[in-house]
């Protein structure tokens, strides 16, 4: 099992890196892909050095798997080629999501729709995966109908130049233009966008919650609005969802619902103090669900508290188990 990491140096790669080691994943040839400035470097996996080697060379080399985390325009150019030459790509960033012929994919949702024919496949963003491995078992009951979703975003979101921004700041000193990663200081500050703002003055972030939500859990009549904000913190996302459903419920039921679906951890006990906190999610693969209560404004509605380390669920650990899945139903 010949697998590639592509963008082995970056943020998430790294963090891939650590994931495929703690999964086990059954590699019999590592191969570390960066860009050209990293060539004659090496990465590190299980305690052995590998050389970087070209996006060229990896090619030539036919891995059965290629782990992409190096930002869109690199995923266009060269996922196509990896997947030439039979190589199953899995991508971390945006530029395969939408496109109607790719899967979207969250392991605990909807692998079980792919097909040997998948040759690219789309991890979502990762303010989107938390947020449906906790919807998903929900909409399957009791039928989704609107969303209002706050996000409070973890800074390592943005990637390595967002940290560096705030580590120096943190240091009491000042960042020059070309240093920060946002318009504003980030240390004790909440910035209320998470990337550019588009035509609708809705940002990108906010536009991916709601477009791949409805492509991920198969509706496209959900009705979704968010806003994202970026905040100091270092370890995860939270995100405040507000739920009105199709079909009444009882609130015990929707707590056993999400605690017995895979991938949640429930947290939900105000009496002790008990709810998730992006502190507590920081190294960890699950999502942790808490603060489920009815929404006593509408019918069938829930308001729900939903963390998880943006770097592990929301990209590195999907993208792995994504992976995993492949090999365990032999589609690689």
């Amino acid at each position: 099992m010949k697998v590639a990491l592509v963008g082995a140096t970056g943020l998430v790669g790294r963090v891939m890196n650590e994931v495929l080691e703690e999964y086990d994943f059954p590699i019999t040839e590592y191969i570390p892909v960066a860009s050209s400035r990293s060539i004659g470097k090496s990465v590190t996996y299980k305690g052995k050095a590998y050389p970087i080697v070209s996006m060229e060379d990896a090619i030539i080399m036919k891995p059965q798997i290629a782990i992409f985390s190096a930002g869109g325009s690199t995923s266009l150019e060269w996922a196509p080629q990896f997947a030439e030459v039979g190589t199953v790509v899995i991508d971390n960033s945006s530029a395969w999501r939408m496109d109607p012929t790719k899967k979207l994919v969250v392991p605990e949702i909807n692998a079980h729709e792919l097909t040997l024919n998948d040759k690219i496949i789309a991890n979502p963003n990762c303010s989107t995966i938390q947020m449906v491995v906790a919807l998903a078992p929900l909409h399957q009951k009791y039928g989704i109908k609107r969303l209002v979703i706050s996000t409070y975003q973890s800074f390592t979101g943005t990637g390595a130049k967002a940290v560096a921004q705030y580590e120096t700041e943190k240091a009491g000193q000042a960042c020059s233009k070309d240093e920060m990663a946002y318009h504003y200081q980030i240390f004790e500050n909440a910035i209320p966008q998470c990337d550019v703002f588009l035509d609708n003055l809705y940002t990108k972030e906010e536009m991916k919650l709601v477009h791949e939500t409805k492509k991920i859990l198969g509706d496209d009549t959900l009705r979704i609005t968010a806003t994202a904000v970026r905040i100091p913190v270092n370890g995860g996302h939270s995100e405040s969802v507000n739920v009105e459903f199709h079909k009444p419920f009882e609130l015990s039921d929707i707590q056993e619902t999400l605690n017995s679906a895979p991938g949640i951890i429930l947290q939900d006990d105000p009496e002790t103090f008990k709810y998730p906190m992006p502190l507590y999610s920081k190294n960890k693969n699950e999502v942790f669900v808490g603060r489920v209560r009815r929404d006593e404004s509408v019918e069938n509605g829930i308001n729900m508290w939903i963390v998880a380390d943006n770097l592990r669920k929301g990209a590195a650990t999907n993208a792995v188990q994504i992976a995993q899945y492949l090999i365990e139903h032999r589609l690689v």
